[in-house]
């Protein structure tokens, strides 16, 4: 797991679910390297549904369990920010998108970004904040305030893959969205992290 990008609250959790992992799972994790090789699945998702529907194995254990069993130097692991970053935001309106961001997120005190697969999450003591691209040249920013706080949020509707206290969205069509409007509520949302 890589150190950058997580806060310590979020290294002790990932420290915990690998050193419960054996008792958690009943298994060790070369064992479950074996069990993967009769999956008949190949995608992410696809694979971590099976890993659930045939052994009862959540997403974290079953994340844990893809990444070990992804060849060295290959796959897109926790480990390398780099190469999840250019994996997820290829298209460049969208990439202007994250970088207007970014730069929002410098101005606020205490604030650690990282990346993960499906989004680019932003936290102090706990995930306040995250953006994943949308398809044209977007972006869809989440962050832990009430929807009412501005008539740009709305209520979030589909289940993301980030933290569920992101409750309300904005969808950003370009960087030049990223304006005053959405400084304040970055911070403001950085404020209940």
């Amino acid at each position: 797991m890589a150190e950058a990008g997580f806060t310590d609250r979020q290294k002790k959790w990932f420290a915990t679910v690998q050193a419960n992992f054996e008792a958690a799972t009943g298994k060790p994790i070369e064992a479950w390297v074996e069990i993967m090789k009769a999956c008949p699945e190949t995608g992410h998702r696809a694979r971590l549904a099976w890993l659930k529907a045939e052994h009862g194995i959540g997403v974290n254990h079953g994340s844990h369990i893809l990444d070990a069993c992804a060849p060295k130097g290959e796959g897109l692991g926790w480990d390398d920010p780099d190469a999840l970053r250019a994996a997820l935001w290829k298209d460049a309106g969208s990439l202007a998108i994250l970088e207007a961001i970014e730069r929002v997120a410098a101005d606020v005190d205490g604030v650690i970004s990282g990346q993960r697969k499906g989004y680019t999450p932003f936290s102090r003591s706990v995930q306040f904040a995250a953006t994943r691209p949308l398809k044209g040249g977007r972006a869809l920013l989440g962050l832990k305030l009430d929807p009412d706080a501005s008539d740009r949020l709305r209520a979030s509707v589909r289940k993301e893959s980030w933290s569920e206290r992101l409750v309300a969205v904005v969808e950003l069509n370009a960087a030049d969205q990223v304006d005053a409007e959405i400084a304040r509520l970055f911070a403001a949302a950085a404020d209940n992290g």
